[in-house]
């Protein structure tokens, strides 16, 4: 008997705390889903309340909320023939655990809580919810009043298996398949033949590809499906959530969701031969044994089957390869997407971005435009309808004209970007063309200002303060202090500058609303702490600040290509990186030296990535992190082991100098797991002994000692090649008599 079974899985753009439009996207998916003839439907991870509503999720509030959006669905769902999975937060015995929630035709089969809960990185699971310890047990639940709308006052909860009539399913939990002893094993060994898994995974650079992996392989050891379901989009805080719904069979990949898109709703559908999976494992008789001692589980039995009701529905699927995106793509498409959710939602004019003719401006330009293609894409398909969340309609919205249909991405750009080069005396005429030219290829609104009557004006009143002395640059004979204040006073002129335009622009041009000022200060430099605290980095929201230097020049690179702007962006890459924040001459009209970033910074941006990953990823100190590089950098590099330990022990200097910039910084985009972001990511101190006396010594006895073993391998080595070789011609002359050699 063939035994198929019909499945969806569904990506959601959930806003946290919007129960009355997430509800709305969940009925969305389910009628979806009975219309594909689906008969399992698997949602994301608390997709009810949204992921990211942190501490709300203390609130009573948000859990009885939840609650009535469940018995909503559960009045809309009793006539369906669907097996419905939504994710939750739920309470059992005054305690609120993330749960998984089984319901059909009306009736709540099963609360499935989390095993183990997400707390590292962007997560703090653990501060809002209780982990279920109580493997492979199930207690009965006491419903509150508002879902007892079917009759039910008691259900399961607890870590059980539902046995259908012609299949056994049970759930993970997004991070349960991270960890060391996944419980999808067990769940195998019990004869599960569907593992499902609603997650909450936000998207990181060149991470898809790892969860794709960690899915095949959960099929490949025992056999099995794996249905994965991910929330999509901005749900109001830092993170994308990227999508990429998947079902996997036996290690291949049946069905894979969009990574990115502007669909509200999201569903894959695959027809699986269960069969295949029940005979996976027939190879492999370590399996059966191991099968026939694993700990049991509690099962529940449901009178329902998962073999398709139409014959329609009956062609299995074939298996397809992954698909993934380049990192430049990925770049390009999710804080692109990120924008468009936070601009949409927050119901602003549009955004304000400094444009100084740099890589970093220039890139968060990029990402506008693409945002622009993406909607202009979108619209012109007509694909991208959901509910009442179009894009067209929420473009209309946000312009304020009911009429609007662009005609092309860049007349999306004129009514959603207008870009400033905010010029002072010491700004570069190629910098002011190089902003100009990209300006005018994106489509953006582009004015320039001189803020030089702002920094005279402060100045001058600096002086007055100061007892009549006025500070110079140092090209002028200054000191180093005046060089940094004059030098912040600019910065700090062109934020002030930056939120005065974008608060007064809509009403000069006739129109209500704000604009949402653009930060552009990348990761690196966040790390490093190298820039003005409260200049145009300071902003409402910062697309590209959790990105590299070195991924955005990538990134601008594929732009070139992409949307066709090679005549600005090719002398934007080419051009060294600068503040423009020193005179271009001095008093007596000399051309002063170029000011670079790196020159400034005392290291490179590789550098700065190098840094950022051993200081955050592998958890080093200064000692630790200088004996990392002590063992890679005399190669790749070239340097000495004294040159290295300068550069680690600048790195450290300055990032304690800076730290406490870390608490100020930009909400941005989280695409790098080296971010510095101390509001929610970074959780280290901002007041350090910028000495690290203790350290450095310690740093100083390593290298000492490095360079001993180092000396010692040079002696051996030269005393070695001082001695003659047994084994060659001379050595063996050497060795004879001299008679010998002499009859020789």
């Amino acid at each position: 008997m063939v035994r198929l079974a019909r499945l969806g899985s569904c990506c959601l753009n959930q806003w946290s705390m919007d129960f009355e439009s997430n509800q709305l996207r969940i009925l969305d998916s389910l009628r979806k889903c009975e219309a594909e003839g689906v008969r399992y439907r698997l949602g994301p991870e608390l997709e009810v309340s949204g992921y990211g509503c942190e501490d709300h999720f203390l609130e009573r509030d948000t859990v009885e909320h939840g609650y009535e959006v469940l018995a909503w669905l559960l009045q809309r769902t009793a006539k369906m023939d669907l097996l419905c999975d939504v994710g939750m937060a739920f309470e059992h015995r005054r305690v609120v655990y993330n749960c998984r929630v089984f319901f059909l035709h009306g009736r709540i089969l099963l609360i499935r809580p989390k095993l183990q809960l997400a707390g590292n990185g962007n997560y703090r699971e653990s501060r809002w919810f209780t982990r279920w310890s109580k493997l492979q047990v199930v207690e009965q639940c006491s419903l509150p009043k508002i879902l007892r709308v079917s009759g039910q006052t008691t259900v399961p909860i607890g870590d059980a298996i539902l046995q259908l009539n012609d299949a056994r399913i049970a759930a993970e939990i997004c991070e349960e398949l991270w960890c060391a002893s996944p419980t999808h094993i067990n769940m195998w060994l019990n004869g599960v033949d569907i593992v499902s898994n609603g997650s909450g995974s936000h998207h990181n650079l060149r991470k898809l590809d790892t969860r794709v992996d960690s899915i095949k392989l959960a099929t490949s050891k025992c056999g099995g499906v794996y249905m994965y379901a991910n929330q999509r989009g901005c749900d109001g805080g830092r993170l994308y959530f990227d999508g990429s719904s998947m079902i996997v069979m036996n290690g291949q990949m049946m069905a894979q969701g969009k990574q990115f898109c502007l669909d509200e709703v999201d569903v894959i559908v695959a027809t699986v031969d269960l069969d295949d999976v029940a005979s996976y494992p027939q190879n492999s008789r370590s399996s059966m044994v191991q099968a026939d001692s694993a700990p049991r589980y509690p099962v529940i039995t449901v009178d329902f089957c998962l073999a398709p009701v139409r014959a329609e529905h009956c062609l299995v699927s074939r298996p397809s390869p992954a698909f993934f995106h380049t990192p430049e793509e990925e770049i390009s498409l999710g804080p692109a997407l990120w924008l468009w959710d936070y601009l949409r939602r927050s119901n602003q004019a549009g955004f304000f971005l400094p444009l100084s003719g740099g890589v970093d401006s220039a890139s968060v330009a990029c990402v506008v435009a693409n945002m622009c293609h993406i909607l202009h894409e979108g619209i012109s398909a007509n694909t991208a309808a959901s509910l009442e969340n179009l894009p067209l309609t929420d473009l209309q919205r946000l312009v304020k004209d009911t009429s609007f249909v662009p005609k092309s991405p860049q007349e999306i750009a004129g009514k959603l970007l207008t870009t400033c080069y905010m010029a002072t005396k010491n700004s570069s005429a190629e910098t002011r063309d190089r902003a100009d030219k990209l300006a005018t290829l994106i489509g953006s609104r582009h004015s320039v200002v001189y803020v030089d009557g702002i920094v005279d004006a402060v100045t001058g009143l600096v002086t007055d303060v100061c007892d009549g002395k006025k500070p110079q640059f140092m090209v002028n004979g200054g000191s180093h202090s005046e060089d940094v204040a004059l030098q912040n006073m600019q910065a700090r002129s062109r934020m002030v500058t930056a939120y005065t335009l974008a608060q007064l622009l809509p009403w000069s041009r006739g129109t209500t609303g704000s604009l949402l000022v653009l930060g552009t200060a990348n990761v690196d430099e966040a790390l490093r702490g190298y820039y003005t605290k409260y200049d145009c980095s300071a902003a409402d929201i910062n697309p590209i600040g959790g990105i590299s230097k070195t991924d955005l020049r990538m990134f601008l690179a594929y732009c070139v290509e992409k949307l066709q702007l090679g005549n600005a962006l090719g002398s934007i890459l080419t051009a060294p990186p600068t503040a423009e924040l020193r005179p271009l001459k001095d008093a007596k009209g000399a051309v002063a030296r170029a000011q670079t970033d790196e020159e400034d910074m005392g290291m490179t941006y590789d550098e700065l990535s190098v840094f950022g990953r051993l200081r955050k990823l592998d958890f080093c100190g200064p000692v630790e992190m200088f004996r990392k590089l002590a063992g890679v950098w005399p190669q790749e590099r070239g340097l000495s082991l004294q040159q290295i330990a300068q550069k680690v022990q600048h790195f450290f200097t300055q990032y304690s100098i800076n730290r406490h910039k870390m608490t100020t910084l930009t909400p941005a985009y989280h695409a790098e797991d080296y971010s510095p972001d101390d509001n929610r990511f970074d959780l280290r101190q901002f007041l350090y002994n910028v000495r690290w006396p203790f350290q450095f010594q310690a740093m100083k006895r390593t290298q000492s000692e490095m360079e001993q073993q180092q000396q010692h391998l040079v002696s051996a080595t030269d005393e070695k090649a001082g001695q003659p070789d047994p084994n060659s011609s001379s050595a063996a002359n050497a060795a004879e008599p001299d008679a010998k050699r002499k009859c020789h």
